[in-house]
């Protein structure tokens, strides 16, 4: 009998062994991560009830090769778009809780007596949440269609990329083992420079390979070509001083963005299910039960800290992103575990030889026990809520809601806000892609044409007028280009004071342009020769081709925003609305639909329970806040705006779960939620709902009235509007803007 390697009998007993403990979680509803560890920890070299891995190298290998697709699978969750548009409370909540248990997890390993580099892995370690198992305890628990969840997703995400950024952070300093505020500087802007790069190279190539060749990719070959794409990045991010692991991320982001990223996040899921078993058994591997017996007590604070830091940290930046206290509350004590993410930043500090031996386990102990308790503490959270509304004083309850409040309305609309903010984007654009020429530039166009002469004068020349000419458009759309062109009309129009900033913007434009250009060709000339060359190439350029160039520059920003957003073309418009404890929430009318074929008015859905229909998807076609006489169809796929109860007590009248709309189905520039204070001077003073022109001209749908601090949803439309009434509209976002701009004149 030929010889069976020891890497193909491992494998067996970890899968077997792995299979078993699954099925026993599964059977007691817990997460089958927890079954892995446990599995690893059978198959050890720590525990001699079982056979033991003999090529533990072999096993080290493949679970790297599990953190990879993890990572890659987080990745076509995740996605940039979704970052942007997860908003300020998001940010501010995981920003702020990010912080504090870094600082406590910090402060912890310091007082036990730990190394730095241990207490920095410690803390980077506490900081993030385990999205494996709150998606699983909001499943068990029923919460997915709750308003706090979707604020918990959104918080999630944010932690995802900080994550990146820890690991990135902590493996130079593990490196270099010396961490300054410029290092870290360095090593961010680097982070940035990269990402954006990537970003912008994989939007304008990837999706438009998938599109040409799609007859092609049948599930085989797409699955081969999307790890193939995977691969590649993470050569590319480790060549550039970056983990793999951050390859692998953003690749998921930008494949994410396409309109097969959803296939893709399916094809891959058994691969990522793989190999992702064999990295939690290989966790579950490294646990020593001697060790953990010896650090019992650090264990049991660190838990503690976890347990009750965590969701604190969370709803105090909650609070301070005007969240309410309940869904504060809610949403705190959701995020209060550590997980997969965790697992990776213990690992890494193993795989670096640069964190002891114990702080590995101690953190897959934590984990394991925080898991067991999130169930508890998502169901207990209204509970506390109750308590603590009940003791808390009256005074700070009335100022949380009035904070809860204002930090929700409208923002006055800002013409210097948005020409700024267009400026900067466009900035930071052309100047990652003008740098990343310059580095081309050097290392391998200049490099192959002076091959091509025999002195170094005619090599440095060409290499100069190639990569200016590869620079002419970023260079034009920093100095020239006109951005937001209605915005600096009106500025410069409405007010003679405004031209002053203007004119030093468009210098500045210009300084700018005129200061990259130098910097490249101060690679091969002394500083006075290249801002000379800069400026003549730059005016012979602007002389010349501006009109070719506009028409270039726009060819080339038309495919790119038609690759970003392709995805939402496909997919229809959904969007999460959320005016105080009400939230979107999605239905399919099912072919054996009860009342498919009758109109809205028949249906008297907000009669009967308080909701309203924003949206109607049929197919390709979007019908925004529909009229009454509007009828549902088998296949119609309804966006519900109600109340945590109204959307549960609809799910009985469909008969199926709603599909949550999390933050993965939100297409933010068509649909939205404003609101607007009415006053003595506005036309809709003293006018009612029906008659407010609001859906005839802002095509938009009352979902919310506040009067003098009264809460009404889904009000009647019979109800005249008074001075100082808050009114909340969901419709479409350009002509809500429009129709609160021309109230504010």
């Amino acid at each position: 009998m030929a010889h069976i390697p020891h890497f193909i009998t491992d494998l067996a007993l970890i899968l077997a062994v792995a299979g078993v403990t699954t099925l026993f979680f599964k059977k007691i509803h817990q997460p089958v991560v927890l079954g892995y560890i446990i599995a690893g920890l059978l198959v050890g070299p720590h525990v001699s009830l079982f056979p033991t891995v003999m090529d533990s190298e072999g096993v080290r290998t493949w679970s790297e090769i599990g953190v990879i697709f993890l990572l890659f699978s987080l990745g076509l969750e995740f996605s940039f778009k979704k970052l942007v548009k997860v908003g300020g409370t998001a940010s501010v909540t995981a920003l702020v809780e990010v912080a504090i248990m870094f600082g406590l997890g910090l402060l912890t390993g310091k007082l036990l007596g730990w190394t730095s580099i241990d207490s920095l892995f410690l803390g980077a370690i506490l900081s993030i949440s385990s999205t494996t198992i709150i998606v699983r305890a909001f499943d068990e628990t029923g919460v997915r269609t709750k308003k706090f969840a979707t604020l918990v997703f959104g918080i999630l995400i944010i932690q995802d990329l900080v994550a990146v950024l820890l690991m990135v952070l902590l493996s130079t300093f593990a490196a270099s083992q010396q961490f300054s505020g410029y290092d870290l500087l360095i090593q961010i802007l680097k982070l940035v420079f990269f990402l954006t790069l990537w970003f912008l190279a994989g939007i304008f190539f990837i999706p438009t390979f998938l599109k040409r060749a799609r007859n092609l990719l049948n599930d085989e070959t797409m699955l081969v070509v999307s790890i193939a794409l995977c691969l590649l990045m993470v050569l590319l991010a480790v060549e550039v001083g970056f983990s793999a692991a951050l390859g692998a991320f953003i690749m998921g982001s930008i494949l994410a963005e396409t309109s097969q990223g959803e296939r893709i996040e399916l094809l891959v899921k058994p691969v990522k299910n793989l190999f992702a078993a064999v990295f939690f058994v290989s966790v579950g591997m490294m646990i020593d039960p001697g060790v953990l017996q010896l650090y019992a007590q650090p264990i049991l604070i660190i838990t503690f800290i976890v347990i009750i830091g965590m969701p604190l940290a969370t709803i105090l930046g909650s609070l301070l992103s005007g969240q309410s206290l309940k869904h504060s509350i809610q949403a705190g004590m959701s995020l209060s575990q550590i997980g997969e993410f965790s697992f990776i930043i213990a690992s890494l500090g193993v795989t670096l030889k640069v964190t002891s031996e114990f702080l590995y386990p101690i953190a897959v102990a934590v984990s394991a026990v925080t898991t067991f308790t999130t169930p508890f503490l998502i169901k207990r959270s209204m509970s506390v809520y109750t308590f603590a509304e009940k003791r808390l004083p009256k005074k700070w309850i009335n100022s949380l809601n009035r904070y809860s409040t204002s930090s929700q309305q409208l923002s006055a609309y800002s013409e210097w806000k948005e020409l700024l903010h267009s400026y900067f984007i466009n900035a930071v654009i052309h100047a990652v892609l003008i740098g990343a020429l310059i580095i081309l530039s050097r290392k391998y166009i200049h490099p192959v044409v002076s091959e091509l002469f025999d002195k170094p004068l005619g090599g440095n020349i060409t290499a100069i007028v190639i990569t200016l000419v590869l620079m002419i458009p970023s260079i034009w759309a920093i100095s020239i280009r006109r951005i937001n062109k209605e915005a600096y009309s009106n500025l410069w129009l409405n007010r003679k004071l405004n031209r002053g900033p203007l004119i030093a913007i468009e210098i500045g434009r210009i300084a700018m342009a005129v200061l990259l250009v130098g910097l490249m060709i101060n690679q091969y000339f002394s500083p006075s020769v290249s801002f000379l060359i800069a400026v003549v190439a730059m005016a012979i350029a602007t002389v010349l081709f501006n009109q070719k160039l506009q028409a270039f520059y726009d060819r080339i920003e038309k495919r790119f925003l038609s690759n970003l957003n392709d995805k939402e073309h496909e997919r229809g418009l959904k969007q999460e609305i959320t005016p105080w404890d009400a939230h979107l929430a999605t239905f399919d009318v099912q072919p054996e639909f009860p009342l498919a074929g009758k109109q809205l008015l028949e249906l008297k859905l907000r009669e009967q329970y308080g909701v309203n229909i924003a949206l109607i998807e049929r197919g390709k076609l979007s019908l925004i806040s529909p009229d009454r006489h509007e009828r549902l169809y088998p296949g119609d796929k309804l966006s519900i705006i109600g109340t945590d109860d109204q959307l549960a007590r609809m799910k009985d009248v469909f008969e199926n779960s709603p599909h949550e709309t999390s933050e993965q189905h939100v297409n933010e520039d068509e649909i939205a939620l404003q609101n607007f204070t009415v006053t003595r001077e506005s036309p809709l003073y003293q006018r009612t709902i029906r008659n407010s022109g609001i859906r005839d001209h802002a095509q938009g749908l009352v979902v919310g009235l506040e009067r003098n601090g009264n809460r009404m949803l889904n009000p009647e439309s019979t109800i005249p509007l008074e001075e100082g009434d808050i009114v909340w509209i969901v419709g479409v976002r350009n002509r809500i803007e429009e129709f609160f701009k021309g109230q504010s004149k």
